[in-house]
């Protein structure tokens, strides 16, 4: 059965599409994709590694520290002083308490360059500290 519009105001028929369900659906893939999503991150330089025959792959990798071949120490792209690498890792730590630490020194970065950053992730309350090599 038709329905007539008596007045002029009135529109014959009316049909609407709730879209309610298919914005839930949105914003629940939406949510799901960014819990799935892994974020890659990176020291923020190149290093040239050393090379090493008996490297074992890490997994679980939350903060990558770099040590350029001046002695350089860079975290998340950026340049940060020796004295603030233990607040720094601290901080990033403190986002993933599971998550470890990995130190990409350069061949010809400096071995106290390398224990001081090491030193301070160990003060920073991170124990599991890996050095990154090439294969």
């Amino acid at each position: 059965m038709r329905r007539f519009a008596w007045n002029e105001n009135e529109t014959a028929d009316e049909s609407t599409i709730d879209v309610t369900p298919m914005l839930d659906v949105v914003f629940i893939l939406l949510i799901f994709f960014l819990v799935t999503a892994s974020f890659v991150r990176e020291a923020g330089i190149e290093v040239e590694r050393p090379q090493a025959t008996t490297a074992e792959s890490q997994d679980n990798a939350a903060i990558l520290i770099a040590i350029d071949s001046s002695d350089g120490i860079w975290i998340d792209r950026r340049k940060v002083a020796a004295d603030s690498v233990t607040g720094m890792v601290a901080r990033l730590h403190s986002e993933n308490p599971r998550g470890s630490v990995v130190i990409q020194a350069d061949a010809d970065a400096s071995t106290r360059a390398l224990v001081a950053v090491m030193d301070a992730t160990r003060r920073a309350g991170v124990s599991d500290i890996a050095l990154a090599t090439e294969q």
